[in-house]
């Protein structure tokens, strides 16, 4: 049974369509990536599956149960999200940051929760900024909080959206190694990322999304050395140079 089912999505902002028909399947353990040019609607895709944006029409399953079904609250612990832009609280350490929804999601103690955060810090190399505040970290260390905060929830899925194309290039490397480690050790990650090396080693299926509809899905060799489409040969060759 697969972790998710989108079936037959279909999303519009006024008269503007930006999902048609949308449909693909992961298990668990696979690292999904989207890719396509902007405003092909990755983003808006990712959103649905934990219902910051409501789809339009089709479905949503996770674990067989339509998301529309389940508690909104649950579901914010079942499908964890990375943002662009880190989404962390600047009044509040990276530690508050991780504790914040361990007690008012999952009902943990502050010593339950705190003993929790600082351990998932650990894990992403934050060990030492557990006190620090957003605006002492850098870029890459602010993803790296988010990602420990949507780590610590033991999410069945962790959607990326975006999580380096708000980093300086210097910074992109250590959220990239993180989001590695992740995928290796058997997380299930549903990614959109313009990082065209994490796609090809990391993903263990690519899908290219133009115009919100998927033109082409497979495994990332397969799109990348032989697309069955010319628009994903020359949107993949394009990135590919730029990278």
């Amino acid at each position: 049974m697969s972790l998710l089912r989108v079936e037959n999505v279909d999303k519009s902002y006024g008269d503007e369509e930006v999902l048609h028909d949308v449909s693909f399947e992961m298990d668990r353990q696979d690292v999904e990536v989207i890719v396509g040019p902007s405003g092909s609607g990755k983003s808006t895709m990712l959103r649905c599956v934990n219902r910051l944006t409501e789809i339009d029409d089709g479905a949503i399953y996770l674990d067989d149960e339509e998301i529309h079904g389940i508690d909104e609250n649950d579901l914010r612990r079942r499908v964890g999200m990375v943002f662009q832009d880190f989404n962390l609280f600047a009044h509040r350490t990276a530690r508050g940051n991780v504790t914040l929804g361990l007690t008012e999601v999952l009902g943990l103690s502050k010593e339950e929760a705190q003993a929790k955060a600082d351990d998932y810090l650990g894990r992403v190399g934050l060990a030492e900024q557990a006190d620090s505040y957003p605006a002492e970290l850098s870029g890459g260390q602010k993803q790296r909080v988010g990602i420990a905060r949507a780590l610590a929830m033991d999410p069945e899925l962790i959607l990326f959206d975006e999580p380096t194309s708000a980093l300086d290039p210097e910074l992109i490397g250590e959220v990239l190694e993180v989001m590695r480690d992740l995928a290796e050790g058997g997380m299930t990650m549903l990614c959109v990322t313009h990082e065209m090396g994490f796609a090809r080693s990391a993903a263990s299926t690519l899908t290219f999304l133009d115009e919100g509809r998927i033109v082409e899905r497979g495994p990332p060799e397969q799109l990348f050395d032989t697309p069955e489409h010319d628009r994903t040969r020359q949107f993949l060759g394009e990135l590919t140079d730029l990278h």
